[in-house]
């Protein structure tokens, strides 16, 4: 991957770049990730929120909060998901799609207890988040 990688919203509205390597990427299996993005499972790149910027289409950006955990930003033209913001972690969850140019190399599975689709690929599938980040860091099995 390069230093900086472009991406952007499905229209093409709102345009982002994210410098450096993510911090983090793998799959979320939560009901909230389920259900915003309207899928079995969310593809998540974190990367550190001072190395993620909108560089066109910041008037077209909208919020969602569906907590104080999660600020889930969106094109406000045709309903395009671009990322969520979790302050708590100081982390942007780039969504994978977001940066189609991204190589993307998944590291683990979160929240695999709520899981619609088990997916086995060997990575570590944790009950919900890492000890690290305030979950348990506890393993389910594949």
């Amino acid at each position: 991957m390069s230093d900086t990688t472009k991406g952007s919203c499905f229209c093409g509205s709102v345009e982002i770049e994210v410098t450096g390597q993510p911090e983090a990427m793998g799959y979320c299996h939560c009901d909230s990730c389920r259900s915003w993005s309207a899928g079995p499972v969310n593809a998540f790149t974190l990367f550190k929120n001072e190395n993620v910027h909108v560089t066109k289409g910041q008037a077209q950006l909208g919020h969602f909060k569906k907590t104080e955990r999660s600020d889930r930003q969106f094109c406000t033209q045709r309903g395009g998901h671009v990322m969520t913001y979790h302050p708590h972690w100081g982390l942007m969850d780039v969504y994978a799609a977001t940066i189609p140019t991204i190589t993307f190399a998944p590291g683990v599975h979160v929240n695999y207890a709520e899981t619609v689709l088990p997916m086995k690929d060997g990575l570590p599938k944790l009950k919900d988040f890492p000890s690290e980040l305030g979950g348990s860091g506890e393993s389910v099995p594949e």
